[in-house]
């Protein structure tokens, strides 16, 4: 590992030749002198503050000369540079590495170690509430773009001493910064060195898809549509689960912080249920359950019904279309949810101004006129608008897209083999699920294995003053609330 040499000259030519700074217009070399000390500075255009590096460069200009003839290093480290983040390094990769992060790394003539001045601001945005998790009451502040924001906005919301704010980076040219945060007084120690070592062994260029690059690197199922953790954009989510003995990733560049140790059911609930009362929150849980699992089994269920309608007893012998039209009602399905899927994708890069006549086009062209030229069904219509608003009602929008797949899955297999078909496809969905682990942790918890005091808390939102235990499954230190 290259060192910092004592000669100024040797280590300004060596970064200006190593970071090209003649060929990149943002990285700026400042030749400087300061009391009779040859000095040089390098930093990013755009990334420092420079109300703060006038006011360094004011104190170091009034230095008188030969005032850092001796112990050069401590008067600057200590009294000329009046800033907080200041340290000394001499590893000159280290060096490079802070510079492009947006650090000022200053080189003083005759010393063998460089002076990082910290003093980085990075492009950023104000807080605003994610659009993904919206609550009826609660903050409207949510995670942003820029690490240091993410960390504050966490530890304003867990002022305990032993809330850990590890940095560490992933990426051989990217470099990105990640932090992995959680309660030392709670969180598993293994687990905590387990992620530690994930993410120490991620090899790759960079992080380009930031937290969903890193999750795929924690998953050796790379086909599993299933989410490995769980994604918020709201502090307060991040925040109550690092109370109960979660670890949180918080990634540069990206407002969405990771959640790991994450089993299904807790990608089903949602921030809005503990902010209303108990018995409403308790509510909108079981509502949002019953949505979901509609949205998985109610479409094969009602085709199933349809091709075979001896099945239903007398008193539902309505179920079923009237008149199924010139398409298969199989093709029917497949039509309409590849139809909401280009209606999504549509919607996402549709500017804003035109997202009302978007809405017309699907309301009315697709929606009435398909009906009426033989194209779908009333019934059809109906129960694909039910497993849509199903999918939309899941908190995860990974998760949403998951179940997604699997109602197609289920649908081809109850087309193809009727009933059996569709027991089977439901059972083996369900032992996918029972056999997944997310970090050691079972995915199905607390169904699979059993814990009846957890799974009731899972199916119904309980007070949280009679919640004195933390979810068993994630060997908290501390056990108790």
């Amino acid at each position: 590992m290259k060192k910092v040499a004592t000669s100024l000259e040797k280590n300004v030519s060596y970064l200006k030749s190593y970071l090209a700074v003649d060929k990149s217009f943002d990285l700026i070399y400042l030749d400087l002198n300061y009391a009779g000390k040859d000095m040089a500075m390098f930093m990013v255009d755009g990334f420092v503050k420079d109300d703060v590096m006038v006011y360094i460069m004011q104190s170091l200009q009034r230095l008188q000369p030969n005032a850092l003839d001796t112990d050069t290093l401590r008067k600057l480290m200590k009294r000329d540079i009046p800033y907080i983040e200041v340290e000394e390094m001499k590893e000159m990769d280290k060096l490079v590495d802070f510079i492009l992060s947006g650090a000022t790394v200053l080189f003083v003539d005759e010393l063998d170690k460089a002076i990082i001045i910290d003093a980085r601001e990075y492009p950023a945005r104000s807080p605003e509430e994610p659009d993904l998790e919206r609550v009826v009451r609660g903050p409207r502040d949510g995670f942003v773009e820029t690490l240091v924001f993410n960390t504050a906005l966490t530890r304003r919301r867990v002022r305990d001493r032993s809330l850990r704010m590890e940095f560490t980076q992933v990426g051989r040219r990217s470099k990105t910064d990640v932090v992995i945060s959680y309660i030392e007084d709670i969180a598993d120690p293994e687990q905590v060195e387990k992620l530690k070592k994930m993410l120490d062994g991620i090899d790759t260029d960079g992080l380009p898809m930031a937290e969903k690059t890193i999750e795929e690197f924690f998953s050796d199922r790379y086909w599993n549509p299933y989410p490995a953790v769980r994604y918020t954009e709201r502090p307060d989510t991040a925040a109550s689960h690092l109370l109960e003995g979660h670890i949180v990733l918080i990634i540069d560049g990206t407002p969405s912080v990771m959640i790991t140790q994450t089993t299904f059911w807790q990608h089903l609930q949602h921030a809005e249920e503990y902010r209303q009362k108990p018995t409403v929150g308790a509510y909108l849980r079981i509502v949002r359950f019953i949505a979901i699992f509609l949205s998985l089994v109610l479409l094969p269920l009602y085709y199933l019904f349809s091709v075979q309608p001896e099945l239903l007893p007398p008193a539902y012998s309505f179920i079923g279309p009237e008149d199924e039209g010139v398409i298969p009602l199989l093709v029917q399905f497949l039509i309409a949810e590849l139809g909401l899927d280009v209606l999504r994708m549509a919607s996402i890069h549709t500017p804003s101004a035109l997202a009302t006549a978007l809405g017309l086009v699907a309301a009315i062209m697709i929606g009435e006129v398909s009906v009426e030229v033989g194209w779908f069904s009333h019934e059809v219509v109906l129960y694909i608008a039910t497993a849509a608003i199903g999918s939309y009602a899941t908190p995860s929008y990974e998760l949403g897209m998951a179940n997604r797949l699997v109602r197609l899955f289920l649908l081809f297999s109850t087309a193809l083999f009727g009933v059996s078909g569709y027991v089977v496809g439901v059972t083996i969905w369900l032992l996918f699920l029972i056999r997944m682990r997310t970090l050691d942790t079972p995915y199905f918890w607390p169904l699979v294995p059993f814990s009846a005091k957890n799974m009731r808390d899972t199916f119904i939102r309980f007070p949280l003053p009679v919640r004195h235990l933390r979810p068993s499954i994630l060997r908290p230190k501390d056990p108790d609330r």
